[in-house]
């Protein structure tokens, strides 16, 4: 598939330009130190932060005029790439963005391995890497359910949520456990020279997640900015591109500053859209182009893909990231193939023509 209009010729040369002086700093609020160099490309060295900021230059230089598409890949993680390959079925050309997850049941837990082989190969071949976190309540451990009252889907009382920042309680004790087999695997990643969005604690101004819907300083935010400084600071991860990310609640407007744990925390911020109702309205795209504030901003999940006229009017969308199987559900072939082969959306292949 070739989008074959005059703007998109002009763009590969704009990147290409933008992308042969890169190397300095990003401004990402991840960096942390150099890495070792592992190949060059032309007279740059290949390290993270090259990486890091090619990937910058690129959500940059498409903003306005063209959006990534993307896809989950949700269980199982022993099959990575089930859902972006039904999209290549149904289109014909892989999607840009490539999303796991590091999941939270038994089995996709010992499959995280496969998950993170996934990642790597995917960035190899040129993909925007993305990365979630579904993580288990830590009163209760890993590995866990979705919603039998003790997985995913469960509470912490107010007292366990402050035990959980307070030293030498179980609950604390738990989480840095699970923190710490996760930065093993961003590890990894950042020895592979692969730079990925992390995403964890998705939804934040969702209550039914055991981490979310608690705004304010001493809320969400709080364990947020926590697990960021953990893995940036103590784990010197800088191969995270850091997502923000809040659902499309009619609170939205107000939710957007409650949840927000400030600018220095997070590189992008993305909304996902679920009230199929008010779609992608006008009011939840300035709501995010306002905090985003010139930083990159993308659609974090969706079941009903945005339209072109969508896509067209909203310009600041740099990727949207269709939720598995969801697309298929709630969009007809002949809509995901209108959508993710529209010339308003890159796919892997085009990705890797800039």
């Amino acid at each position: 598939m070739v989008k074959g209009n005059r703007y998109y010729q002009g763009l590969v040369a704009a990147v290409l330009i933008s992308l042969s002086a890169c190397g300095g700093d990003n401004g990402s609020t991840a960096k942390q130190g150099d890495s070792t160099i592992t190949q060059t490309v032309g007279s740059n060295p290949v390290t993270i932060e090259v990486e890091k900021t090619r990937i910058l230059k690129l959500l940059s230089d498409i903003k306005s005029n063209y959006v990534l598409g993307g896809i989950h890949n949700r269980e199982p993680n022993s099959n990575p790439a089930q859902w972006t390959d039904a999209v290549h079925k149904a289109v014909g050309d892989y999607p840009a963005l490539w999303s796991g997850d590091f999941l939270f049941q038994k089995e996709n837990i010992e499959h995280r391995e496969t998950m993170i082989n996934e990642a790597i190969k995917q960035f190899k071949n040129g993909a925007i890497v993305n990365i979630m976190w579904h993580v288990c309540n830590p009163a209760n451990g890993q590995p866990c359910a979705w919603d039998d009252g003790k997985g995913v889907l469960s509470t912490l009382t107010d007292t366990q949520w402050e035990e959980l920042f307070n030293e030498g309680t179980t609950i604390r004790t738990q989480f840095i456990t699970m923190m710490e087999e996760v930065a093993i695997h961003l590890q990894r990643l950042k020895d592979n020279k692969v730079v990925v969005l992390f995403r964890p604690f998705h939804e934040m101004n969702q209550g039914k997640f055991w981490w979310g819907g608690r705004p304010g300083e001493e809320g969400t935010v709080k364990l947020y900015r926590w697990v960021h400084d953990y893995m940036v600071r103590e784990k010197g991860l800088d191969n995270l591109l850091w997502v923000w990310n809040i659902q499309d609640f009619p609170s939205l407007d107000k939710d957007a500053d409650l949840y927000n744990p400030g600018d220095r925390y997070w590189d992008i911020v993305s909304l996902d859209v679920y009230d199929d109702a008010s779609g992608f309205s006008n009011e939840k795209y300035e709501t995010i182009k306002r905090v985003a504030n010139g930083k990159p901003m993308g659609i974090g999940e969706c079941q009903k893909l945005p339209s072109l006229a969508v896509l067209q009017e909203q310009k600041d969308w740099i990727f949207f990231m269709g939720w598995s199987e969801l697309v298929f559900e709630h969009n007809s072939i002949e809509t995901i193939k209108e959508v993710y082969g529209s010339d308003r959306v890159l796919m892997l292949e085009e990705v890797n023509r800039l």
